[in-house]
């Protein structure tokens, strides 16, 4: 009787410590698959975060004063303003000399525009001559380096605050795209300031400029969107079927893509 009874308490205690063996795994692993659940909820966000990325930029997030850098730069309406930067090495490889009149003669890197951009400026150039309308480049491409002499050189006359609300800092000129172009009369006068806005030519531009693809990039009334103060003679190429929405709709490029504006 006595054996039996220490059998049967020594089996009671080993039923114990296997309970508790199953407890402690239990626990132990417990917190690992919720880490691991929890990796993989991330994960999932992260993923549809990513899917929300205009194609054109990256680095796109919530915070809307955050500078973003452009991932596609060859893209007809690629984004570039004071919030959408282009790399510092970025020269489009299809750049062409534009077959119209400018107001200087020398054959410069300014005279120079995407090659579909540059089709398009001639056929506007074109059309504005039918219409006795007769217009002549101020400056079309610009790259990195230069933009930067010219920023530099506007906060020395102006000072940095003054000069960031009609030049762009290096890499956020849309002029290195090869899309965009200032724009005159043949004669030059009112060449890039503000007394353009009151000439035939301006007012040709903006009634006709989107037949052709461009757009006024920096309108009157939407400079809390864009960053900049009204420019009647910088036109930008987004191709002829988004320039005649954004006419349409009287809407910016940010606009069009759905981006934050620039001054919030």
């Amino acid at each position: 009787m006595k054996y039996f009874v220490l059998s049967i308490l020594i089996i009671f205690l080993l039923s114990l410590n296997g309970c508790s063996k199953q407890n402690h795994h239990y626990n132990d692993s417990s917190p690992r698959r919720e880490y691991q659940q929890a990796n993989n909820e991330n994960a999932n966000n992260q993923m549809n975060k990513t899917s929300d990325i205009p194609k054109n930029v990256i680095n796109r997030t919530k915070q809307s004063n955050a500078i973003r850098t452009v991932s596609h730069p060859d893209v007809i309406t690629v984004l570039v303003n004071k919030k959408y930067f282009l790399s510092q090495n970025y020269v489009p490889k299809d750049l062409v000399y534009a077959n119209v009149s400018f107001i200087f003669k020398e054959k410069i890197e300014k005279r120079k525009m995407r090659k579909e951009a540059a089709i398009a400026l001639t056929k506007l150039f074109e059309g504005a001559k039918r219409d006795h309308i007769y217009l002549s480049g101020v400056s079309g491409f610009r790259s990195y380096a230069t933009q930067k002499v010219i920023f530099n050189r506007y906060v020395k006359e102006d000072g940095y605050a003054n000069a960031r609300k009609y030049s762009a800092l290096p890499g956020s000129s849309e002029h290195q795209t090869g899309l965009s172009i200032d724009v005159s009369s043949s004669t030059g006068k009112c060449a890039a300031s503000s007394c353009f806005a009151n000439t035939k030519e301006a007012k040709w531009l903006e009634k006709n400029s989107s037949n052709y693809g461009f757009i006024i990039r920096y309108p009157k009334g939407k400079e809390q969107i864009t960053g900049y103060k009204y420019e009647p003679w910088h036109i930008r190429y987004v191709g002829v079927t988004p320039a005649k929405q954004m006419k349409k709709r009287n809407i910016t490029l940010e606009e069009y893509l759905n981006v934050y504006p620039v001054s919030k």
